[in-house]
């Protein structure tokens, strides 16, 4: 794990989907709602995934239609570390955020189920989705910090990885979940600033006691 001295940050902002809600029980209700079983969503999901493609292209390869609306989160959606690790960076005296490619009612739905931070962002709100450099913009604009003191945390290369350090942002990689099991960094690309397998790794990082005259507004 790369070194990431937490003096030298100012804001967090978290994705939503496999980062801090677990998205099992909305690809079932949506598999079901299509008329397709579960495992076979998540098949043709972790194929197209493996081919670079977009996701929503497993319908097709489905050849069924997908649902109209995706299922409202719900507080039990949340994995079991998300709280705390927003809580632990609070704490910490970051701005914190979340913003992810969701669509409108969003912010309300992971208010509701206990998301307690400066900001809640969806794309479909925003109007522009990751992996445009527009959607880090505004990620950075929410924070009112500047770009190299935020550290942006995903499950995703593709979508989180790679546009957030392209925009100037510190990236987290949190790996689970379908993306970061099937998604891998190519050889000559630059190692994410923290690769995670849990929030509570990054709990505890945003736990530790910055260095001697280091703070996290310094």
């Amino acid at each position: 794990m790369a070194s990431l001295a937490p003096g030298g940050l100012r804001a967090v902002v978290f994705d939503v989907g496999e980062t801090l809600v677990d998205e099992s029980r909305a690809w079932g209700e949506q598999a079901r709602t299509a008329g397709v079983t579960p495992f076979s969503l998540m098949a043709a999901i972790g194929s197209v995934i493996s081919r670079g493609r977009d996701h929503r292209e497993a319908w097709t390869l489905l050849g069924v239609a997908p649902p109209a609306s995706a299922p409202e989160i719900e507080p039990g959606d949340l994995y079991p570390d998300a709280l705390e690790c927003l809580r632990s960076a609070r704490a910490a005296g970051l701005v914190v955020g979340v913003a992810g490619n969701q669509p409108r009612g969003a912010e309300a739905a992971l208010r509701a189920a206990g998301v307690d931070v400066d900001f809640v962002a969806a794309s479909a709100t925003w109007g522009v989705a990751k992996p445009s450099p527009e959607f880090f913009r505004r990620v950075v604009e929410m924070t009112q910090v500047d770009a190299h003191r935020v550290l942006y945390v995903g499950d995703r290369l593709d979508n989180d990885v790679r546009p957030a350090a392209a925009a100037g942002l510190r990236t987290a990689w949190l790996r689970r979940g379908p993306w970061a099991q099937l998604q891998q960094r190519t050889t000559d690309e630059a190692r994410p600033d923290l690769e995670l397998r849990d929030l509570a790794q990054l709990t505890a990082i945003l736990g530790r006691p910055a260095p001697p005259g280091e703070r996290a507004g310094d």
